[in-house]
């Protein structure tokens, strides 16, 4: 990484733009000039240049250049700040677990390799992206400095997901906000990556050859001495997971150029194994990429190592939702590989290949429910020959029965399911040390509440959410999904106190503040509604479901051409949301615009024709408008479909106002 700083800003970027693409071929950008662009006079402003490629720096290449002097700093002036983020800071720079302490683990980061029976959702990865921008959020507009900050991305085609992830989410957020101008070089595809950015944001595709830059003049190793490199790094590294972490992108480079196959595959096989478990799937996948083959080829007698790699593969697929190509291989190479060597992968495999049928596939039809009840019951017979010990034959039946109660719950047999979950941990306990599989045992009762959620028993579904939190407290999922019972049950301090610690607990993640929105709404709370509204849709723009709430509450508060907007924007996002539609249609007729707030009712009444509201508001907009035989059928509609005593009452004096208006005519 270099920075320099200079006078009188250079403008790379059209008025409305701050991403600016550039074409070109090989081309590294030390200094940029144009008469495209505007000046403007300014004091100084600070220009940070990375190379963001991924062969070279792994999936965080450059964003950790960014953030390792921003940590130094910060370790000094603002400590706190440091040990908020500490989650996220230790995924970008590994060394920093030996001085940074990261105070809420959950069981799925704490489970040894061989009780870890849960993956991250790929979201989660994006929780770090956000975190980190908020992160240095915080640490600019602390420098209480305007200056404007030019970020010069190298080999940007060449980053990985979560690299370009944080790069497009940091200008969509705070690129105004911090005066930030990004610099996206490019060898190729100038227009592919322009769609990794919000359209909003504008970028803008440049020829380098407009540029006077200054082209590197990089001199080339010869191969013993990148051999040397190699071997030297291996060396230093040794078996510390940490170091191996951190240097593992530049070992697998330094052998690449070498062109050891050996090398190349143990230490791709690591990053495999390292990213799919802090659940940067598309990272993990694009190390697997031509894996298979080289492994077979260069470690024929390590089976072991082959069927990790596979089942790698097929749980990163699954994990991003892409069940075709996990299906293909567990089908295909995963099928042969495990019947010709070891019962214990079969059970795996039949496992793995139950829950695609079961889960995974769309749509959920019960002919791929019943094929993966028999491929998790194929699994449970291959167990009987795995040859295992006591406790690690239970645990793996207990584990394969549960993926039989995650169908039992599709099929609506709910209380089968109960009886699996509750079969498993009364085995776990009775077969199994107490302090062994408490990640297991904590999906296991998590499962229970989830299955007492779906059948609306709530009091049950939360003693068994509460029972899950005992054994894993960090989990801010749990937090969240026993909040949402706690609403549903107008328990609103309990709910809230629930989705704040799930908020502290994690990095941020748009859900639990769009659940916290509608809590505080729920409790009158409009202002601290609209504030967590707002969190949610800066997290994430497109979810209609924050505008609506967040419409809402501005509606209670008399802020109406907020509200519209917002209604506005949910609609655009969700043309279906016949809410959005009656809420905006209220306000058009508080304002007089009958004619807009009779199409938005009668767009509501198309989405949801059984609701008794819609039909009594749009017969007293029919009547506002002396349509009356109109409002008549609505008002007759809206009795028919079960109106309250309330709403009764007031459409039959509605009706008696019709008959004396029109008889009087």
């Amino acid at each position: 990484m270099s920075e320099k700083y200079g006078q009188s800003l250079l403008r790379l970027f059209a008025p409305d733009s701050r991403v600016l693409i550039c074409d070109g071929r090989g081309t590294r950008i030390k200094a940029i000039q144009s008469e495209r662009v505007c000046f403007t006079d300014s004091d100084e402003f600070r220009v940070t240049t990375v190379s963001t490629s991924f062969t070279d720096g792994g999936p965080w290449a450059g964003v950790s250049d960014i953030f390792q002097p921003i940590y130094e700093e910060l370790a000094v002036t603002i400590p706190e700040l440091v040990q908020k983020h500490a989650t996220e800071l230790v995924h970008v720079l590994p060394r920093l677990r030996r001085v940074v302490t990261v105070n809420n683990p959950n069981l799925t980061d704490l489970a040894p390799q061989g009780q870890k029976t849960r993956n991250y959702a790929a979201d989660r990865a994006y929780r770090l992206v956000h975190g980190l921008v908020d992160l240095l959020d915080v640490w600019r507009t602390s420098r209480t400095t305007s200056t404007p900050w030019i970020i010069i991305c190298e080999s940007f085609d060449e980053s990985g997901t979560i690299n370009r992830k944080f790069f497009s989410e940091l200008m969509r957020r705070r690129g105004t906000r911090l005066n930030l101008f990004l610099v996206a070089s490019v060898r190729s595809t100038s227009e592919q990556i322009r769609a990794v950015f919000h359209a909003k944001l504008n970028p803008t595709i440049a020829d380098t050859r407009e540029f006077c830059g200054l082209l590197s003049s990089e001199q080339t190793a010869t191969k013993v001495e990148v051999e040397a490199d190699a071997r030297e790094l291996e060396a230093k590294v040794g078996d510390d997971g940490i170091e191996i972490q951190a240097h593992l992108p530049k070992l697998i480079a330094l052998w690449t150029a070498i062109g050891d196959k050996h090398k190349i595959l143990h230490w791709r096989f690591r990053a495999v194994d390292i990213y799919n478990n802090q659940g940067l799937y598309e990272d993990s996948l694009r190390y697997a990429e031509c894996l298979l083959p080289l492994a077979k080829e260069c470690a024929q007698d390590n089976t072991n190592m082959i069927w990790v790699l596979m089942a790698k593969i097929i749980t990163n697929y699954l994990s991003l939702q892409r069940p075709e190509p996990a299906l293909a291989l567990a089908e295909g190479e995963a099928f042969h590989f495990a019947r010709d060597h070891n019962p214990l992968w079969r059970a795996h495999l039949y496992y793995m290949l139950g829950t695609i049928y079961g889960r995974y596939l769309r749509p959920r039809s019960s002919q791929n429910l019943e094929k993966g009840t028999e491929l998790l019951d194929a699994g449970l017979k291959e167990l009987e020959h795995a040859g295992l010990g006591e406790g690690d034959y239970h645990f793996q039946y207990v584990f394969n029965r549960n993926g039989l109660a995650m169908i039992r719950n599709f099929q609506g047999r709910h209380e089968d399911a109960l009886r699996l979950c509750e079969e498993g941990i009364a085995r776990l306990q009775f077969h199994l040390d107490r302090s062994t599989h408490r990640l297991h045992r904590s999906v296991l009762l998590y499962n229970i509440a989830q299955v007492y959620a779906a059948t609306k028993n709530y009091d049950r579904a939360i003693e068994y959410y509460t029972s899950a939190m005992e054994m894993d407290p960090n989990y801010s999922e749990y937090y969240n999904d026993r909040a949402g019972l706690f609403l549903k049950l107008d328990r609103l301090e309990e709910a809230e106190r629930d989705y704040l610690r799930a908020i502290e607990l994690s990095p941020p993640y748009f859900e639990v503040f769009t659940n916290l929105g509608q809590c505080y709404r729920k409790m009158g709370r409009f202002d601290q509604a609209v504030d967590a509204y707002t969190r949610a849709i800066d997290l994430e723009p497109l979810q209609p479901l924050a505008f609506l709430g967040r419409g809402n509450a501005s509606d209670e508060m008399g802020l109406l051409a907020e509200a519209e907007a917002d209604y506005t924007a949910a609609l655009e996002l969700d043309p279906e949301m016949w809410d959005a539609y009656a809420s905006r249609g209220v306000l058009f007729y508080q304002r007089g615009d009958l004619e807009a707030s009779l199409s938005d009712f009668t767009n509501a009444i198309l989405r949801r024709p059984d609701n008794s509201d819609l039909y009594r508001n749009r017969g007293l907009l029919f009547s506002a408008m002396s349509r009356y035989a109109d409002a008549r059928e609505d008002f007759g509609q809206a009795l028919r479909l079960g109106a309250s005593d309330e709403d009764a009452n007031l459409v039959r004096e509605q009706l008696r106002i019709i008959d004396s208006v029109t008889l009087q005519a």
